[in-house]
């Protein structure tokens, strides 16, 4: 059998660097934090980028590419209420694979423009996205919202999406970031909707929400 071909260092950086971001924050790590870890010298990390900011962009390059992929949403016919909850899923697995851009926002907008600008699109998709679905749970007869309530729970989704990390660290600073805080976040959107859902939309939320919970 054929060995499989070792993996580019580049891409091993990559990969490290993402690691070691979520697992202990981003300003906790340095570059010779990620050569160390990846037993290469400084030099053959600065070969292949010049500086942790580099590294950070070409991270963020590939959240946002994947983040505009799940922002996307159905064009062809109006939305149920399982393409929001499976929109959120996606939503909320993209955040948790690459965590510590919500995790260290502040931090990281303010040190970088690139990323300022790019994560306000990013921010303004997701409320666009947010919009669409309600307006065509709306048009399906399976929502009763005016306009204005719409795009109050369009941002209302987008803030619980960007900043459910921070509350779930804030609550509890010493605990171990678990998967399953994400999943919450799931549920706190979803509930949201639950007192402008009409019918069979009520009662599979309802259905669903019970299922999540475990009730």
């Amino acid at each position: 059998m054929e060995s499989k071909p070792k993996r580019r260092t580049r891409e091993r950086i990559i990969e490290t660097s993402l690691r070691l971001f979520n697992d202990f924050g981003e300003p906790n790590v340095t570059t010779t934090v990620i050569a160390d870890e990846m037993n290469i010298s400084a030099g053959n990390l600065y070969y292949h980028f010049h500086n942790k900011d580099e590294i950070i962009e070409t991270i963020f390059a590939s959240f946002e590419r994947e983040m505009e992929g799940t922002l996307a949403v159905p064009a062809r016919r109006l939305t149920d209420i399982e393409d929001i909850w499976l929109f959120l899923h996606l939503l909320f697995e993209q955040i948790w694979k690459y965590r510590f851009f919500y995790r260290d926002l502040n931090d990281l907008l303010t040190r970088n423009r690139l990323l300022e600008i790019h994560f306000k699109q990013i921010l303004t998709h997701k409320v666009q996205t947010a919009t669409k679905l309600c307006d065509g749970l709306v048009l399906a007869g399976a929502m009763r919202a005016t306009g204005e309530q719409v795009r109050a729970l369009a941002t209302n989704m987008a803030v619980i999406a960007t900043y459910w990390l921070s509350f779930e660290y804030a609550r509890d600073p010493r605990g171990k970031l678990e998967s399953d805080r994400i999943g919450r976040g799931v549920y706190q959107v979803m509930a949201m909707l639950s007192p402008f859902l009409l019918g069979e939309a009520r009662s599979l939320l309802d259905k669903l929400s019970r299922e999540y919970v475990g009730s």
